[in-house]
């Protein structure tokens, strides 16, 4: 096998693992730790961009620019056109910008890029993708699924690996059985294809560093469940000549405080609530001011667009618990998000503290979609959907039944997921004040190996550690 550094068949492998930060590497992480220190790599920290979530960073790592320019200023946001919010969109057109590997692209042109469950995954330059893709049947049923490019390519790799386990990628059940999967589907594309790049997305630690805390006890055991996970990767790559670098997009930090911003508009009068079936439903297009929130930023939206209501929002906001910074339209600019997605004011929570898009005062007038893993039709990122509801007497049971009426062609909610947001433990979005809680790139990268480099440089680096 040849070594890294070495002169190869120049084909490379990113792999992103979701949450990773200096702080993890230690004992609970050898092959992650091992490969650090190698000689001839390099641990650089990143500045996190501002917002610090997923589609952000990856835009941001793939473009080198900032969200103004890319025009990924969250993992969702308002369309004022359609007055509708979007969250979580797949297709890669809406990220602006040439990507890396298109720019890979310029010195060889037959480059051939696999992306495998990086966001914006649909309908890329990419010759092989896999993406996360449920199938949204007419009798209001969801079917757990992929996408793939090319198109072919999803019969053959489920028959090879089986069905992705999409319950262990996102909800109650989120764990690592999703990253295993993501890892093996790296295998087969590196088998099957050889492409000259893998981008590959490992989001296990996400997870729990969320749902129970960056301090809690049992974060030890996801460190050793990623860290094999990654490290049997590294080493298969390896040994097919393939150069590896390891990233991160955030870090994740301990949460203390909720924020609700909706619910301070609603006292107010801004916000227009819709009555459908005695539960509550925001109307966005209607509201004079909402806030479409996202881990530890809130875009807020307003439809009165005079100074005056502007300042008065803004202060409304500043007086809450847990608010950090406010950027307006003119200071906007100057933390990169100046874009036309982007909300008129935008607010960074406290580091200990995140926003919920929670709306309603009382619970049972909460939207249906509110206790169901629905990150299409909430208002906001939920990390609450990483829970089953304490209250419920049964909660096995309760699944089981709605499984079977799911299975027998009923149409039914998954209604299992919590409305107490107080349970989540874990955020991020807002730049961390200690850099050991900051993302990282580790490798053979070539060039000057600086202390920490911002988000931006990331590309940069990655052009020519591919290159090298």
């Amino acid at each position: 096998m040849k070594t890294l550094g070495q002169d190869g068949n120049g084909r490379s492998a990113i792999i992103n693992v979701v949450g990773l930060t200096p702080r993890h590497l230690g004992k609970h992480t050898p092959s992650l730790r091992a490969f650090a220190k190698r000689e001839g790599h390099s641990q650089i920290s990143i500045e996190p961009v501002l917002p610090a979530v997923t589609c952000t960073a990856q835009a941001t790592y793939l473009t080198g620019t900032p969200p103004s320019e890319h025009g990924i200023v969250a993992n969702g946001w308002y369309d004022r056109s359609l007055s509708e919010h979007h969250f979580w969109k797949q297709s890669n057109h809406l990220v602006e910008g040439e990507k890396l590997w298109e720019t890979l692209r310029h010195d060889k042109k037959k480059l051939t890029c696999a992306k495998l469950f990086w966001w914006f995954n649909m309908y890329s330059s990419a010759d092989f993708s896999i993406t996360p893709r449920p199938l949204y049947r007419s009798d209001g049923l969801k079917t757990f699924d992929v996408h793939t490019n090319p198109l072919c390519m999803r019969e053959k790799v489920k028959a090879d690996l089986g069905e992705f386990p999409f319950s262990a990628f996102w909800g109650p059940r989120a764990g690592i059985a999703s990253s295993r999967w993501i890892a093996e589907s790296a295998k087969w594309t590196e088998e099957n294809h050889s492409p000259d790049l893998s981008l590959i997305y490992l989001p296990h630690l996400d997870y729990d560093l969320q749902r129970l805390g960056p301090n809690h006890p049992g974060i030890p055991k996801e460190l050793r469940a990623i860290d094999e996970v990654a490290g049997d990767l590294i080493e298969f790559l390896e040994k097919r000549d393939v150069r590896v670098a390891i990233l991160s997009e955030y870090g994740i930090t301990e949460a203390k405080k909720v924020i609700y911003p909706n619910r301070a508009f609603l006292r107010k009068g801004w916000l227009s609530v819709k009555d459908e079936l005695g539960l509550e439903y925001l109307d966005c297009g209607g509201s004079r001011a909402f806030a479409i929130t996202d881990h530890q930023i809130a875009h807020v939206y307003l439809r009165d667009d005079s100074p005056s209501f502007a300042r008065e929002v803004r202060s409304s906001l500043e007086s809450l618990d847990g608010v950090a910074k406010v950027f307006d339209k003119d200071s906007r600019k100057e933390a990169g998000l100046d874009h036309e997605r982007a909300g008129d004011l935008i607010f960074i929570a406290e580091e200990d503290a995140w926003f919920a898009y929670y709306h309603w005062e009382e619970d049972a007038k909460a939207p249906d979609f509110a206790r169901c893993v629905d990150v299409h039709r909430k208002y906001g990122y939920d990390p609450a959907e990483l829970f089953i509801n304490p209250e419920i007497p049964f909660p096995t049971a309760k699944a089981a039944l709605r499984l079977l009426q799911k299975k027998m062609g009923f149409r039914m909610s998954m209604d299992l997921i919590p409305l107490d947001a107080s349970l989540v433990k874990g955020t991020h979005g807002a730049i961390p004040k200690d850099k050991t809680d900051w993302p990282m790139l580790l490798g053979s990268i070539p060039g000057p190996r600086h202390e920490s480099i911002s988000s931006t440089e990331v590309r940069d680096i990655l052009l020519k550690f591919c290159a090298h």
